[in-house]
């Protein structure tokens, strides 16, 4: 007998369009919606949203490798049962850019040391409070679900995620945040000095817990830009409060103690162990930095909230597994990272890596990847299995001279303004753009902004940026150095000899362009000589305020300046990057009890900058600061710049789910925006 199915027949059923029982969720990419509409933040949904336009009961699944991966993890307790204890209960719903991915794998990742171009690498996993969009304009909600400012720019609330865990089922609360900013941001034993961000024109913040997933920053004047910084910073404002805190005098009194017993010197450099003594995410972990000692530890490194963790480390390298409590999904409920594990291997020798390279042995690569290298990839990508893209730069390769150099006559020279603009002048700058960039840059000179917002007058982008040697002549005559010994360079006034030492890293900067530097130089009589080094030799002896002529890639959007200051303050940078003027720093940090004093224009900038933050970007103010700001640090030519040109982006084709990124640049956390937990690999 045929039985009628009725409508409430088919409700029980799950087939009737609008029935209590949802049908299963929609495959969305962002290359195929399915018909749902895009959400209120592009590429990704907030779990109730994504349900509401899907009209769909998503539902969850767990990557099957999920528990033997946890058992990499020394420390982690065994898994719960259910994937419904490791996710949030509101947790991040992402569009895979291209297809819903397949779980396993290992991503291949080549870095040139432990602290030298692993950011690319870092920023496949790296999560933070918000991030930008790949559009490179729009913030969205990462760890953070949403967030509010107050009216004036004072009062920054997030909320976070109800259920959220770190990597060892702990609960992510406020608490952790506050943690991070209190006990150890601002702690001057665990870093010595704080970092701009986490101040606002020189003061600190108030972090309160509202409730456990609620925080809020109170901010002692407006900083419209602090959202801008947790965007694309590798500084992540969190930390395993449940973890550190037991090693943290503060709030435990056996903590001395209990490190003592650990085999350390005390409960700082267990903090110093895990969370590195600086705001620097990827510090090595205690296996490498301490390895006699880490066993002692309750795990090899602090539990993350990232979509991978260390599990090994070594001077050769390092290894990551996922996250099992992970708190992203794409929209068929499978929990991300889709890829199992990461290894990453250290190569000191450049040609050996472009080798590794053009061999496919790399799953992704952009940071010091120079358009030196692209050639070579490009003709090799065929036969290698990967995609190049070449992508606009926004910093370009810049030079500064040690402006409080140890020699008191190369200080007075390299502080001479005309001195830095014969140099600027002796560059040829089309020169190094048709042969370092194969014509493909602009020459443009440094300006503090890149690319330049509209307030920029069009005039400092190539202020002294042309080549007229005849002009740097007799700029250098003026400053009284001459040819004594006719060997065809320059001496310093008093007499003795100079000779630039140009040292350089190929991670900041192309050697092509360091060494028709070096001819330009020696073309208005000033001798130099070019010698490459690591990173890390780079980077101590700039800091050491050991080197003539510093050089990396320089340039910063405005987004980013709008959340750090440290681009206008002596030294004009952090550790890693481009700095100048380490005994004007030091005088300011010592209040003027050591160092040397800075000019009065660098004290301008200072109290620019400052008040710059405090304004929302657009306004007639703050573009009237900003024009000053342009103008005092390009008229007094602290660094010069060259050619902005462009970089190549490699990835393996086995790679899914890569997107056409719109820069080749650090300035917005290399591969952040463009979502890596997403990523898959098809082998």
């Amino acid at each position: 007998m045929k039985r009628k199915l009725t409508l409430s027949t088919l409700a029980l059923l799950g087939l009737f369009t609008g029935t209590a029982q949802a049908a299963s969720c929609p495959a969305v990419t962002v290359a195929d919606s399915k018909g749902v509409a895009a959400g209120a933040f592009p590429q990704q949904y907030e779990l109730a949203e994504f349900q509401k336009l899907a009209n769909c009961k998503l539902e969850f699944s767990a990557n099957p490798a999920a528990a033997k991966l946890n058992g990499m993890i020394r420390g982690n307790p065994a898994l719960p049962s259910s994937l419904s204890d490791r996710i949030p209960a509101e947790p991040l719903v992402v569009a895979p850019y291209h297809s819903i991915g397949k779980y396993g794998g290992t991503y291949d990742n080549l870095s040139n040391a432990p602290e030298a171009g692993t950011a690319g690498f870092m920023s496949i996993r790296h999560v933070n409070l918000v991030r930008y969009s790949d559009d490179l304009q729009t913030i969205v909600p990462n760890v953070a679900k949403s967030w509010k400012w107050n009216d004036d720019y004072t009062q920054l609330t997030f909320s976070l995620r109800k259920g959220h865990k770190w990597s060892d089922g702990a609960p992510f609360t406020a608490e952790d945040v506050k943690y991070w900013y209190d006990n150890l941001a601002l702690n001057p034993a665990v870093i010595e000095k704080p970092k701009d961000y986490t101040l606002v024109a020189g003061e600190r913040m108030q972090v309160v817990v509202v409730n456990p997933q609620t925080v809020r920053f109170d901010l002692p004047a407006p900083k419209p830009g602090l959202l801008a910084h947790f965007a694309s910073s590798f500084a992540q404002g969190f930390q395993p409060k449940h973890f550190l805190s037991k090693w943290d005098i503060k709030l435990n009194p056996d903590a001395d103690k209990m490190a003592k017993a650990a085999g350390y010197e005390n409960g700082n450099a267990v903090l110093s162990a895990y969370f590195g003594n600086s705001d620097w995410m990827d510090t090595p972990t205690p296996m490498l930095k301490t390895p006699t000692l880490a066993p002692n530890l309750p795990a090899d490194t602090a539990p993350t909230l990232e979509s991978h963790i260390y599990v090994a480390d070594s001077p050769d390298g390092r290894h990551l597994v996922a996250n099992p409590y992970f708190f992203q999904v794409d929209t068929q409920g499978q929990q991300l990272p889709y890829i199992n594990e990461q290894d990453e291997i250290y190569v000191s020798d450049n040609e050996v890596r472009i080798l590794k390279l053009v061999n496919g042995e790399v799953t992704f690569k952009s940071q010091t990847l120079q358009l030196a290298m692209a050639p070579i990839l490009l003709e090799k990508q065929e036969a290698g299995n990967y995609t190049i893209q070449l992508k606009p730069e926004i910093a370009a390769p810049t030079f500064t001279f040690n402006v409080t150099s140890a020699d008191l006559e190369k200080r007075k020279v390299f502080g001479d303004l005309r001195f830095r603009q014969a140099m600027s002048l002796a560059m040829n700058r089309d020169e190094i753009n048709e042969v370092a960039f194969f014509g493909q840059g602009v020459p443009q000179q440094y300006i503090g902004f890149s690319p330049a917002p509209d307030f920029v007058d069009p005039k400092w982008t190539t202020h002294m940026a042309e080549h007229d040697p005849v002009r740097a002549n007799k700029l250098l005559d003026e400053v009284g150095m001459k040819d004594i010994d006719g060997d065809g360079f320059r001496e310093l006034p008093n007499g003795q000899k100079l000779v630039l030492n140009l040292q350089f890293a190929t991670q900041g900067i192309a050697g092509e362009v360091v060494e028709l530097v070096g001819q330009h130089w020696a073309g208005v009589g000033i001798k130099s000589t070019v010698k490459e080094v690591t990173s890390d030799e780079f980077r101590s002896a700039q800091s050491s305020n050991a080197l003539d002529v510093m050089m990396w890639r320089k340039g910063h959007p405005l987004a980013i300046i709008q959340g750090n200051n440290n681009m206008f303050v002596p030294p004009f940078e952090s550790y890693f990057f481009l700095r100048t003027g380490m005994l004007w720093a030091e005088y300011i940090d010592s209040k003027g009890a050591n160092g040397v004093k800075p000019p009065e224009w660098v004290y301008s900038m200072i109290d620019d900058i400052n008040a710059f933050q405090s304004e929302p970007a657009g306004t007639a103010r703050s573009n009237e600061i900003g024009a000053r700001l342009v103008e005092n640090m390009t008229s007094h030519m602290l660094f010069i710049g060259t050619v902005l040109a462009q970089g190549p982006i490699y990835h393996h084709n086995s790679l899914k789910n890569v997107t056409e990124f719109k820069t080749h640049s650090y300035e917005y956390y290399w591969n952040y925006p463009y979502r890596g937990p997403q990523m898959w690999l098809d082998k």
